[in-house]
């Protein structure tokens, strides 16, 4: 089986963080999205997998340097999600791939999906589900009817998950950018079938802004949120890494994540995110937020 993560964005909701890292390789209680998502598809039984990648390329690059069935697609300009599925064909197998934006974190059966493709035989399938904040595609009788740009209460939300035959990727044009939410719209154009699995129930996040990535931290390590068995073993409320260095009578409240950072003596962390290599000032007092870098408090 196949599979595409797609990692080029610039994730400029979650500026200024990601003038440090790539959104995909934002790091989950320690460890990078991109990364744990790798492994659960290659758990799964997905032995070629495609990422691509733009912005800030060479740390994604790096990141998955030496992993066996993974390919990488550095883009000099960006694609967007649809030129840049283009750009891959030439690197997928003549079957069904699975594609996944790489920003998301979430729950839904990638076997499942994969299999409801297969047993459907329509050229598209796009995870859904009910979601207020992000609905707005029409589905009728369990068939994609239309996109729209405003949320409608009546419509359902794309997860960023779909599977689709490789071969509808041909009319789209070669190294330009397109989304391909714009091809689907085209492919009903013409009378071609979408069709929407629904994942109502399973848990799901696009971590696109701050506020997204600490909530999800505070599930995970409340236990309200599913963790990834990819992640291993989790100590709560507080998944400090074996590398930090946490000086005299540092407090933390609520719930942290603490990379390979060092945190100076006397201070106090509650509801925080804190990266690798990072340093935190002696007394410093951090709450709600995430500290990419030596430039402590960015909400």
């Amino acid at each position: 089986m196949q599979a595409m993560i797609l990692a080029a964005g610039f994730g400029t909701r979650l500026l200024p963080h990601t003038l440090i890292r790539p959104k995909p390789l934002f790091p989950i209680l320690n460890q990078p999205l991109l990364l744990l998502t790798i492994k659960r598809l290659q758990n799964l039984g997905f032995d070629h997998i495609v990422v691509n990648c733009h912005h800030l390329r060479q740390q994604i690059v790096a990141a998955v340097h030496g992993l066996a069935g993974v390919v990488v697609q550095e883009e000099e300009i960006i694609l967007g999600t649809g030129g840049g599925l283009r750009r891959a064909l030439g690197l997928l197998r003549d079957e069904p791939l699975l594609v996944s934006n790489g920003d998301i974190y979430h729950n839904v059966d990638f076997l499942q999906l994969y299999r409801h493709h297969k047993k459907s035989g329509q050229p598209v399938t796009l995870a859904m589900h009910d979601y207020p904040r992000f609905n707005s595609v029409t589905v009728k009788d369990g068939k994609v009817a239309g996109f729209s740009n405003v949320v409608d209460a009546a419509g359902l939300a794309f997860t960023g998950l779909h599977v689709i035959d490789p071969a509808i990727l041909g009319e789209i044009a070669d190294n330009d950018y397109s989304c391909i939410i714009d091809h689907y719209r085209k492919l009903l154009e013409k009378g071609v079938e979408i069709n929407c699995y629904r994942t109502d129930g399973c848990y799901w996040t696009d971590m696109g802004t701050p506020e997204d990535y600490l909530t999800l931290h505070a599930g995970l390590l409340t236990g309200t949120i599913p963790c990834w068995q990819e992640i291993g073993q989790v100590d709560r409320p507080y998944c400090i890494s074996q590398r930090a260095d946490l000086g005299a009578q540092v407090e933390m409240n609520g719930w942290a994540s603490v990379g390979n950072a060092r945190i100076g003596a006397g201070s106090h962390l509650e509801r925080v995110v804190v990266w690798d290599d990072v340093r935190v000032p002696a007394g410093s007092r951090l709450i709600d937020c995430i500290v990419s870098s030596n430039s402590i408090g960015y909400p």
